[in-house]
């Protein structure tokens, strides 16, 4: 069928390859950020040399706007607020509120562990003191990634909190007004109104705004944002702490004969609008299922609004349908394609879902879509792509903090162990290493 928007990739005439060659078989969204560097290195680094002056033409230039300042005035926090429409605020409300409750339940007591009598290391989790929390604009305007990214900061004790907002002509060189309110709602009072390479370059170097306000740096940076953004951060990585290098979006869903198709076309379609590059994936057994999915995807992409986005993303290259011979092998796949968002619709889904390695989030069965995590599961949103889910996990509570361990011995304990340390410090050759341990009790060397 010539006419199908998501092309096929059959795999079931033969056994499936081991994992590093099954990824490389597996429909990806193609993301240079190398070259997003070399785009990325001069707004940087005139943004280290000239400050706020270099990350305002470089908005002017890319955003068509120049605020009157980066910081946005709080009376315009407090405007934003009091004219938000009352249902978009109830609805912000209810995400917050799922969003506290499980980013609260993911705080680390401290740990403290007695090695030997008189020995005890501690584990500290100490939140990072100020972070930059950036909320994208472009195709479309995200309050919740405001919410999935202040909320664990939050939870995790970060003293200072900034979120950065790309300006928008429409709005007078201000972030989008929804922005605005969910930041005050959540009790921001620091916004900036500056996106794309030169916003992470600015918060990683701080500089002084327009009215002579001091912009102070911050130690870590998150949120997902464009390629560029993303490089800026690749870039400054060492220099200011990231969450991750977040790609596009990406869906894969998990499906057996027994799965909707109604409901699999429309999750498909739900990431799709996101963005033309982003990955819609549907691994599946059922012959009958995918054909089903196709003709509900005719039927759904004509009726959506965002018709030309959705058909982009899906007929790209990062999209397919995966024809394997059972469910097993499905699991097998959707752990190679390691996917940000994963839904499983399958018979026994819970079962399912415990057998994946490998995804940002897992949604279980038929009433657990992505966009419910996407607003008012409680989970959050800020997820790995592009495979990385095979060995980084979303943003969450313990994003924001540092495990610090705290070492203390009496002078018994140390003694106790002199011997070792010295033995081991000598097969180093490190003999200073030793000879502090023994200067503590005037050896001239280890004890035999």
């Amino acid at each position: 069928m010539s006419s199908r928007i998501l092309r096929r990739l059959d795999l079931r005439s033969e056994p499936l390859p081991r994992p590093a060659v099954l990824r490389g078989m597996l429909p990806r969204a193609e993301v240079d950020v190398d070259a997003a560097l070399e785009a990325v290195r001069p707004i940087v680094h005139a943004v280290r040399d000239r400050g706020v002056e270099a990350a305002l033409e470089a908005t002017e230039r890319f955003d068509k706007v120049r605020p009157a300042t980066v910081r946005v005035p709080a009376v315009e926090l407090e405007k934003a607020l009091a004219e938000l429409d009352p249902a978009v605020r109830r609805a912000l409300e209810t995400s917050i509120a799922r969003a506290r409750k499980v980013h609260e339940e993911q705080r680390r007591a401290d740990v403290v562990t007695q090695v030997v009598p008189g020995g005890t290391v501690t584990e500290r989790f100490v939140p990072v003191r100020r972070v930059g929390l950036y909320a994208p604009g472009g195709l479309a305007v995200y309050p919740s990634s405001v919410i999935m990214n202040v909320v664990p900061a939050q939870a995790a004790g970060v003293e200072s909190l900034v979120v950065a907002s790309p300006p928008q002509a429409e709005f007078g060189g201000l972030p989008h007004p929804t922005i605005l309110a969910a930041a005050a709602l959540l009790g921001v009072d620091e916004v900036w109104a500056v996106g794309g390479a030169q916003c992470v370059a600015l918060l990683a170097y701080g500089g002084t705004d327009v009215d002579g306000g001091e912009l102070e740096p911050v130690d870590m940076v998150t949120g997902p944002g464009n390629i560029y953004l993303t490089a800026a951060k690749r870039m400054l990585r060492g220099l200011i702490g990231i969450d991750a290098e977040a790609g596009t979006t990406e869906i894969a869903v998990l499906a057996d004969g027994g799965a909707d198709p109604v409901h699999v076309a429309a999750d498909l379609i739900s990431q799709a609008e996101h963005d033309p590059n982003a990955a819609s994936v549907l691994v599946t057994d059922s012959d009958a299922l995918a054909d089903a999915v196709d003709a509900e995807l005719e039927r759904q992409v004509a009726a959506t609004k965002h018709t030309e986005r959705v058909r982009t993303a899906l007929s790209g290259p990062q999209s397919a349908t995966i024809l394997v011979r059972d469910v097993v092998e499905g699991v097998a796949v959707v752990d190679a394609y390691a996917a940000e968002h994963l839904e499983i619709q399958t018979a026994d889904a819970r079962a399912v879902g415990a057998r994946v390695r490998n995804a940002g989030a897992i949604f279980i069965g038929p009433y657990a879509p992505v966009s419910l995590g996407d607003y008012c599961a409680g989970s959050n949103h800020v997820l790995p792509t592009g495979g990385c889910a095979r060995h980084s996990g979303g943003l969450s509570t313990s994003t924001f903090l540092r495990g610090v361990h705290v070492v203390e011995y009496t002078e018994e304990a140390l003694r106790e162990v002199a011997d070792q340390v010295v033995t081991l410090a000598t097969a180093e050759d490190l003999p200073a290493h030793g000879q502090a341990v023994t200067a503590r009790f005037g050896w001239a060397g280890a004890r035999r």
